[in-house]
């Protein structure tokens, strides 16, 4: 037994000489110390021995243990501050090279165009405020004239949460919500998100962006709302942008009407983007239906408003002349980079 425990001795004192990586000692931790190492098998060889040796046998290799456990522990602290030391000296900080340049960031395309429509609006008068993206089936559909059994509801396919809880389909859901706490003169501009369960396309998408504009106060009429839109239009493209309004059926108005620009990309002459027709769908529109006044609270005898609803997207198609609206939401840096301001 002295000479296994003595042959293990010098064969560990040469094995750890020579190790020099923390890598190392924690291998050789595992070698001598560890369920299936020599240290273990000196522990089975007892049964062998003479019952009078075996406690000062067992002495000695539990010494062993302790004493290859030790000169272990001393060599890893040794060789991990060794190794800290030349981590340390590989990452100094060489001044002389050039500083690492900080790229700011940069509003969304959509958000710059968003916010060009709401200065435009705030000069005229407009006070914006904002609705919900969550809403109830009242606020969205009822309180603008959609019944439940409205076959215009199938005109957009709505994305529900509860059988009356849902993704709005519009920024027109705020109009019941200010009526019903402020009274005539109203002048409201209303940006968000909107949701409908439409194909994707070049035109359109499941989600967008939208901004509600509505007037409320004694007096408001037809032609209020035609120049009021030809105005919002040349202000915002800061140029005579030639308009087209054509009748079209919206619950929550009546007369409605579509409203059409002369498309800026290809200046009538007929592209993708307005399909050949050299005109670009860009707002509904129309004056306030009696009954959603009714439904705000708002006397439709005394008075009456206009409304219109936008695509932010397709207005900065116009401005940029972008051939895609898949083109906002892919995320592409390469793309969205031209637009820094």
């Amino acid at each position: 037994m002295d000479n296994e425990i003595q042959k293990l001795t010098q064969e560990f004192e040469q094995t750890v000489a020579v190790a020099a990586t923390v890598q190392q000692i924690e291998d050789l931790k595992v070698k001598y110390l560890g369920k299936k190492g020599p240290i273990q098998d000196l522990m089975k060889l007892l049964r062998d021995v003479a019952p009078d040796a075996r406690p000062l046998c067992g002495k000695k290799i539990n010494d062993l243990k302790v004493w290859i456990d030790s000169t272990l522990q001393a060599k890893y602290e040794n060789c991990l501050q060794q190794e800290d030391q030349q981590k340390i000296a590989q990452e100094t900080l060489d001044v002389t090279l050039p500083g690492r340049r900080r790229h700011l960031g940069n509003s969304h395309v959509v958000t710059q165009a968003m916010d060009q429509m709401l200065n435009v609006l705030m000069e005229m008068g407009f006070s914006v405020q904002y609705g919900p993206d969550i809403d109830t089936d009242y606020y969205n559909f009822e309180a603008l004239n959609f019944s439940k059994e409205h076959p215009a509801r199938d005109m957009q396919d709505t994305f529900y949460i509860t059988s009356n809880v849902l993704l709005r389909t519009h920024t027109s859901n705020i109009q019941a919500r200010i009526m019903e706490f402020h009274k005539p003169p109203i002048r409201i501009a209303a940006p968000g998100r909107a949701y409908r369960n439409e194909t994707i396309t070049a035109r359109s998408h499941v989600f967008f962006h939208q901004v509600e504009v509505f007037y409320v106060d004694t007096g408001v009429t037809f032609a209020d709302l035609q120049f009021t839109l030809t105005d919002f239009f040349s202000r915002l493209f800061k140029a005579t942008v030639e308009t087209r309004f054509r009748p079209s059926y919206f619950p929550f108005v009546e007369p409605g009407m579509e409203v059409d620009l002369r498309c800026l990309s290809c200046g009538g002459s007929g592209c993708h983007l307005c399909k050949q027709t050299g005109w670009l769908e860009v707002a509904g529109a129309g004056m306030i239906h009696p009954e959603v006044l009714k439904n705000g609270a708002i006397d439709p005898e005394e008075y009456s408003g206009f409304a219109w609803g936008m695509g932010v997207e397709r207005l900065a198609l116009l401005q940029h002349g972008i051939k895609d609206i898949r083109m906002f939401t892919e995320n592409d840096l390469r793309f969205l980079s031209q637009f820094t301001q």
